[in-house]
Formats: C-alpha cells, structure tokens, sequence
C-alpha cells in the first residue's frame, strides 16, 4: 500500500505549477548556501516547502536534499570539527528524534510547527538575556557547558528535526553560547547534521514520510542545493565573525516567527 506522504508527493510531482517549483527550487538552493556556511539563509527552506508541497509531505521530500548538502558541507569543512561538542549533544538529540517520532502522526502540523517557533525564540531570548548578564556582571558563563542546558538544547534540537527539518537554530544557540569560531562552528555542524540527518532516514521511512516517489522528486532538486553549497564558501571568506553572528540571529528570529505565523 502507498503511503498517504508518497501519495501526496507523486500528485504534487504530476501537479507541479511554476510558482510550486520555483518555491522548492529556491528552498533547496538556500538549504546549499546554509549547508556551504551562510548563517541561517536555510532556516527558511522549511518554510517554502511547507508553502508548495502539503506540509508533511515536505518534511520527507527536504530531508534527502538536507542529505546532499551535508556531504558536500562535510567534504569542505570537515577539519574544522570540534568532535567533543558533538559527542555532548548527539546522545540529547537522539532522545528528541525519537520523542519527535512518536508524536509525528499524533500531532497537528500547525501545532507542532506554532511550539518550535516559540521554542527558537524564548531561547533566542535566553541567549541574548545572557550575553546581557555577562556584560552586567562579572564571571564566567557555565550556561553551555550546564548538563542541564545541554540537554534541553539536545531535545528540542532532536524533536525539532525529525517533525520540521528546523534544528538549525537551536543548534545555533548552543555552538554560538559556546563560543565556537566561524568556521570551528560551520565545520562541528556539518558533521552534527549529517549524522542527524541519516538517523532520520529509517525513522520517516516507517512513518512513511519517504519512500521512491519521495526520493525520486527530492533528487531533482539536489543540484540546485549541491551548486549553492559549493558557492557558499567564497562568500563565507567575506563575511567577519560579528557579522557571521548577526546574520545567524536575525535567521533564527526570522524562522521562529514564520513557524509562529
């Protein structure tokens, strides 16, 4: 028996309008510049694809495309790891993907996309709260190396990818609290989501979010996204580590708000 997100893509692949694949197009093209090092533009690929395709259905159809990139990211950045930070929120996010896997089918998209938002912005809230405290008083800042902040952040990373594709910034929260260098936190998260991204994998292919008629509609975007991810490094070579930062945030803003609208 077809599966109901296989059944969707193939009448959306049969049904594709200009502005559908002009949307998915660019969606993937921003997944490439996000995964070749340009902060944050890919936080907005979740959005597009849920706007062209029905909202579960993209969930299953961004993942292979996510995939593709993260080799291509891996491949560029991957001596610039910082191994131990991964090993810290792996096991976390592994927790939240598979809470993420149980309440997929049970939970209303709108919902479950309306709780990340204000989940990516109550703690982008956190994080600038504590770069204003730090400022105001003296001391050194325990808050992303706190096992209970480690966690948390590892959770809702998990349960946020595996129903939305959209851990990019609660990731962002705990690299960037952390103090990682640019390319240092390019290079950690191209491994971290690559590894995140095939443990997905089986996950949605028992919940039948993927299946061949999936694969086969992702794979016709993959260039778009493997064109833009090998771009991306030269404009990285441009761009300071306080602008780096910026941008990471306003994306962050900027997704949380449209999961929350």
């Amino acid at each position: 028996m077809r599966s109901v997100f296989g059944l969707q893509v193939c009448v959306a692949m049969g049904e594709l309008e200009t502005w559908q694949y002009a949307l998915v197009a660019l969606g993937a093209v921003f997944v490439g510049l996000g995964k070749g090092g340009l902060p944050g533009v890919g936080n907005l690929t979740v959005v597009l694809l849920a706007l062209a395709l029905p909202a579960k259905a993209s969930v299953g159809v961004l993942l292979p495309i996510l995939i593709a990139a993260d080799v291509v990211a891996v491949s560029i950045y991957r001596r610039h790891a910082l191994w131990p930070y991964i090993w810290k929120l792996l096991p976390w996010m592994l927790v939240g993907i598979v809470i993420g896997y149980f309440v997929f089918s049970r939970v209303n998209d709108a919902h479950v996309k309306f709780l990340i938002g204000v989940i990516l912005l109550s703690m982008t809230g956190v994080h600038f709260f504590r770069k204003w405290s730090r400022r105001n008083h003296e001391g050194e800042d325990l808050l992303p190396h706190h096992p209970v902040f480690i966690a948390t952040t590892g959770i809702i990373g998990g349960f946020a990818t595996m129903v939305a594709n959209a851990a990019g910034p609660v990731a962002a929260l705990y690299f960037i609290a952390s103090g990682l260098p640019k390319y240092a936190y390019i290079g950690t998260s191209a491994w971290l989501f690559l590894l995140v991204n095939l443990i997905k994998v089986p996950f949605m292919m028992d919940l039948g979010i993927i299946d061949f008629s999936s694969l086969g509609f992702s794979a016709s975007f993959m260039p778009y996204a493997l064109v833009a991810a090998m771009i991306a490094p030269l404009i990285v070579k441009r761009i300071n580590q306080r602008v780096f930062e910026i941008l990471i945030w306003v994306f962050v803003v900027i997704g949380g708000l449209k999961l929350v609208l």
